[in-house]
């Protein structure tokens, strides 16, 4: 958590009005430092429109707002079209937040109150993960229009409970937008304030955005049932901790490999460190490709974090390789060339046979889309690939721009 405001700080504080809004903004956050604290920190908001309810080019925070999901519910059985469905999920949309602020005698706003840390904070989160996928990932900012961050809305998901959910922040394709909920069990560092964890989630609105065509119900999702289903659910994850983990290395605390450290603790982050050696056993290979996802669903964050952990040690060594493989990734997503199509594309031709969207198809795109100049990366790429993930080589090799024919296959032993 942050550190406490010194007496010498807040006395140098005064009570204002709501500040002008300037572009860009200055104001405080809390920021992960390099000694792994949470301190209040000058900031700048390169985006922000309105600094009293949030909303800018990136994303628009929204307060009070009641989604809840029940397959009982006639509305949702009535509706014929995603915006009905999205209509029907939310029983009310909530209205603007408002953040308070105090400003000290350089003029620059710092948060009044414990919500207005953590809006401001969220806000400049989602930021700098946009500034990732644009700058770094080279995403056309178009592609990126602003999204709705429903913040401490009720989510109830009533097949499960009609208690709200808790202790989460996620992308809801559903209703096409981020959800920032309350915390209860959390006792460390509130997930809108980790910024590996809203790049994470931002990460899935670009997967949907590329790979479903922004769809709220993707068609994959809802034809398929075992092994494509399985496999696509798990890259979703992967790449998203992938992206979390580059772009963790344009912050003062540095390349961090465990995206769940400052918010959680124990095995669930020590099970999705990068940074380990993960490797496919035979029993999460099987379940992988036969079982049914509500048998497998849980697991696909294991897959993911192999895929994740290879992608890191593929490009540990250099910001360059970081940046070309985060491209490449981003690439792969969607790609109408024949010659190498993307997952899009991919999952598309196999809408009616789902045993065709494999790991290693997959795979084999991300690999044709690191660009050419970059052999010793996109050897390495593969060697990982088919020793992490149980791939073998004749799956990702063949073709132009594919895996050499000399990739090899490494020990490998740690399972998840």
């Amino acid at each position: 958590m942050a550190r406490k405001l010194t007496a010498a700080a807040l006395a140098t504080l005064a009570l204002s009005c709501a500040p002008e809004t300037q572009k860009p903004m200055k104001v405080r956050a809390l920021v992960l430092s390099s000694n792994g604290e949470y301190v209040p920190t000058e900031v700048e908001l390169k985006t922000v429109t309105d600094i009293v309810s949030m909303e800018g080019q990136v994303v628009r925070l929204q307060g009070g707002a009641h989604i809840r999901m029940d397959s009982e519910d006639p509305e949702l059985h009535a509706a014929r079209t995603e915006e009905a469905f999205g209509r029907a999920l939310l029983k009310d949309a909530g209205r603007p937040v408002t953040a308070n602020y105090i400003t000290d005698d350089q003029g620059v706003p710092w948060p009044a109150d414990f919500h207005t840390w953590n809006l401001v904070t969220t806000y400049y989160n989602f930021e700098r993960a946009w500034d990732y996928f644009t700058q770094v990932a080279a995403m056309p900012p178009a592609e990126l229009p602003r999204t709705t961050a429903y913040y401490f809305p009720e989510f109830v998901l009533a097949d499960s409970s009609d208690q709200p959910q808790r202790d989460n922040a996620i992308f809801f394709a559903p209703v096409k937008a981020f959800m920032v909920l309350p915390f209860e069990a959390l006792q460390k560092a509130p997930l809108a304030i980790n910024a590996g964890i809203i790049t994470h989630e931002y990460a899935h609105l670009v997967f949907n955005r590329r790979v479903y065509d922004g769809r709220a119900l993707p068609e994959p999702l809802g034809n398929w049932t075992g092994a494509g289903l399985n496999v696509i659910k798990s890259l979703d994850e992967g790449l998203a901790d992938f992206h979390a983990y580059v772009a963790s290395c344009q912050t003062s605390f540095g390349c961090n490999t465990r995206v769940l450290a400052t918010s959680f603790e124990g095995p669930s982050v020590e099970d999705r460190d990068l940074s380990k050696s993960w490797c496919m056993g035979q029993e999460l290979y099987q379940q992988l490709h036969t079982a049914s996802f509500s048998t497998f669903a849980g697991r696909e964050y294991q897959v993911g974090t192999i895929l994740a952990s290879a992608l890191y040690k593929a490009s540990a060594a250099s910001a360059g390789d970081r940046q070309v493989l985060a491209r490449a990734v981003v690439a792969a997503y969607s790609n109408t060339d024949p010659a190498k199509p993307g997952l899009a594309q991919l999952a598309r031709m196999a809408l009616d046979d789902p045993q065709k969207f494999t790991l290693a198809r997959a795979l084999r795109a991300i690999v044709q889309h690191i660009p050419s100049g970059h052999d010793a990366l996109k050897h390495t790429v593969c060697s990982n690939f088919a020793t992490h993930l149980r791939i073998p080589v004749t799956d990702l090799s063949g073709g132009e721009g594919d895996c050499p024919e000399s990739t090899t296959i490494n020990d490998c032993s740690m399972t998840p």
